[in-house]
């Protein structure tokens, strides 16, 4: 019987080329049972730092169930969890105190939000009337109910606003090539966003807000978007003024993503509160964590000494020992700087490759975090009709046989939230200038390929003109 015939999962993709089954993977090959062998470009979604297969986590993993599978995290602490969040705190040189180790992105941003708000409560006196997030347009932070809210990837949430939490306003992200004003300079740019944000707090009332949440770098949802220099600085100066905590959503950016370990650091803007996730674990078991800076600890330590959450599969112990492996891995084979090196040179390479495309706006990225934004006109930056689907279209004819290529889409969110198409290249950090050279090549024989079917021209690209 085919393994792709119709089955009871209800998660299945739906595409032209119906529902693809993975066989194996190893490396940076994706083996299907149809025969193809797809290069996977994305890590996933940005996730298999180390590839697929790595033998060290696979043996690390099992000597861990061979000691014990599960514990309740409310009843029993284990060593590697202990030793996981020493590695953490550790890798923030003293930055961050403590570490809390859960399940999934989605689940460490909505614990984050919970710590935030236990925090004011926490406080001597406390501030009960702090409950208002200030978030940014552009932003995806999960899929549970408040990190939903706070997020503005509106593909994904507009059907379930009714039930979503209206505790959250959003400004502007911090997006240069849709946003920065004809001769504005960059400083004057981090001005005018930093005065947004202050006129946000002074509107909900400074009193009111619990804190203000960002991803540094911003994924899915606009693209690989990276602050301009200054651009922290100037938001925790704001948060900092009404007595505010500033949360990073590193779920996606972080852990050596972009190039350092932790995305703050290229900023130098340390937050109070960080979500980590995605290459924490590398795809081997769920996992991901909050670190907590001293200044939250401390409240709680003087007060309750105890943060009211829990989950079941919180510090899972297999989850542990996958990460702490995937994390020496990292740092004993040096990645990160291979994370930086091979960025390097796939910026260069995409640039070069699909620079002078007319239908690419911009091919923006740091360390192994990249993405190329669609338009219809270069000059006016006019977004892509969304019927067109551009993105989905990429994804699909890149997982065609022939193309063979795994690429991560956006469709409808790197324009307005409405219109605009993206794509992410984030490869494993194990790659090499030859792995570059073949991701390249692939993605520009998909772009081509797409564009070339559809026959655009400028005129009729351009949405609504």
């Amino acid at each position: 019987m085919s393994t792709d015939a119709p089955s009871a999962y209800l998660y299945k993709e739906t595409s032209p080329s119906g529902g693809r089954t993975i066989e194996r993977a190893t490396g940076v090959w994706i083996y299907l049972t149809n025969g193809q062998k797809i290069l996977d470009a994305t890590s996933g979604a940005a996730v298999s730092a180390l590839g697929h297969g790595n033998k060290r986590v696979n043996k690390a993993i099992i000597e861990q169930l061979d000691k014990v599978a599960y514990c309740h995290p409310g009843f029993y602490q284990t060593e590697i969890a202990r030793d996981l969040a020493d590695f953490l705190v550790n890798s923030t040189n003293g930055k961050m105190t403590k570490a809390l180790i859960t399940g999934s992105g989605s689940e460490a941003v909505e614990a984050s939000m919970k710590l935030a708000r236990q925090y004011f409560l926490e406080l001597s006196p406390p501030q009960p009337e702090r409950y208002h997030f200030i978030a940014r347009k552009g932003s995806w932070h999960g899929c549970t109910i408040a990190t939903l809210a706070a997020g503005d990837f509106k593909a994904r949430k507009t059907m379930f606003e009714p039930i979503l939490p209206t505790n959250v306003s959003r400004v502007s992200a911090c997006n240069p090539y849709r946003d920065l004003l004809p001769g504005e300079t960059i400083p004057e740019y981090v001005k005018r966003l930093a005065e947004e944000l202050d006129d946000e707090f002074r509107r909900v009332g400074p009193n009111k807000v619990c804190a203000f949440i960002a991803e540094p770098v911003v994924g899915s949802a606009l693209g690989c978007v990276a602050p301009v220099q200054g651009y922290f600085k100037a938001m925790k100066e704001v948060c900092d003024r009404y007595g505010a905590l500033l949360i990073f959503d590193e779920v996606m950016c972080g852990m050596g993503r972009i190039g350092t370990m932790h995305a703050w650091e290229q900023e130098d803007v340390v937050p109070h509160i960080q979500a980590i996730g995605k290459t924490l674990g590398a795809g081997f078991i769920p996992i991901s964590a909050v670190l907590v800076h001293e200044k939250v600890i401390s409240v709680f330590n003087k007060g309750s000494k105890y943060f009211a959450h829990g989950q079941t599969y919180q510090s899972h112990p297999a989850a542990c020992a996958a990460a702490l492996e995937v994390q020496r891995i990292v740092k004993e084979d040096n990645l990160v700087k291979n994370v930086q090196e091979m960025g390097e040179y796939l910026g260069t390479c995409l640039r070069d490759r699909l620079g002078s495309h007319p239908n690419v706006g911009d091919i923006r990225g740091r360390g192994l975090f990249w993405a190329i934004e669609f338009v219809g006109d270069k000059t006016m930056k006019t977004p892509l009709d969304p019927s067109l689907k551009i993105a989905t279209k990429l994804h699909n004819m890149g997982m065609t046989r022939g193309y063979d290529i795994a690429l991560f889409h956006a469709t409808g969110s790197a324009g307005d939230g409405l219109e605009g198409d993206h794509i992410l290249i984030c490869p494993p950090y194990i790659i090499g200038r030859r792995d570059v050279e073949e991701i390249v090549e692939r993605v520009y024989r998909v772009v081509n390929a797409v564009f070339a079917g559809l026959n655009l021209s400028i005129r009729g690209a351009q949405s609504g003109k």
